[in-house]
């Protein structure tokens, strides 16, 4: 079933549901606060946003760049409107600028600034980008998507909340592909077989054993297919 694309005000439904992400209720009726897809065929009423930037939540899982040191802390780029910081007692290691890391939200302040920690940081790899509101589709309905991407590319992956994945090993230039799919093809029904297909099809029709899982962060369950 194709999802309805809905804009900022716009009705959901007139149905008594729960409310789930970017919708809001008014005399009794559900609307939207985004441009976005409705997904209504549950319970829940929620639309998923097309594009956003990240804003933070306690507890989520991201993968930061260190831009910046300063006298007890390290400034750390998100992929956000925020600022955020790691205290330099909250490590054993020295940062340098340009050094990737991967930390949990542990606060998000008055003034939306964002306290890092669990940090740990990586060496090699490289980063990819996407709309930080498409990662539930690059994860999957319990993790069904992330585990495609590992097979399909026998890379090790990390994916994290604000719109950055880390990946190393494998062929990370057919993972890049992949991803820059599902980020352009996140609205259309039945997306993880068709980057199964897509995987399998650049394999050779080959399907992949999954990588080891030395370099997985915790996985993240939350995503729609």
């Amino acid at each position: 079933m194709s999802k309805r694309l809905v804009i900022p005000g716009e009705l959901v439904t007139e149905e008594r549901k729960k409310l789930g992400s970017h919708v809001f209720i008014r005399d009794g009726k559900i609307y939207s606060d985004a441009m976005g897809l409705v997904n209504d065929e549950s319970d829940f009423a929620s639309v998923v946003p097309l594009e956003g930037k990240y804003a933070p939540e306690q507890n989520d899982l991201i993968i930061g760049v260190i831009v910046d040191e300063k006298f007890s802390v390290y400034e750390v780029d998100i992929n956000s409107f925020y600022s955020s910081w790691i205290s330099k007692k909250e490590l054993r290691e020295i940062l340098k600028p340009g050094t990737i890391i991967s930390g949990k939200v542990m606060k998000v302040n008055e003034f939306n600034e964002v306290d890092l920690g669990g940090i740990r940081s990586f060496f090699g790899g490289e980063l990819i980008e996407v709309s930080a509101v498409k990662i539930p589709r690059v994860i999957g309905r319990e993790g069904s998507m992330l585990n495609v991407l590992k097979n399909g590319t026998k890379s090790n992956i990390i994916v994290g909340r604000n719109g950055r994945i880390w990946a190393k090993g494998g062929d990370v230039n057919l993972l890049r592909r992949a991803i820059n799919k599902i980020n352009a093809e996140a609205h259309m029904d039945s997306l993880t077989q068709r980057i199964t297909d897509f995987l399998d099809k650049e394999n050779g029709g080959v399907k992949m054993q999954p990588p080891s899982d030395d370099g997985n962060m915790e996985n993240m369950d939350e995503g729609d297919e």
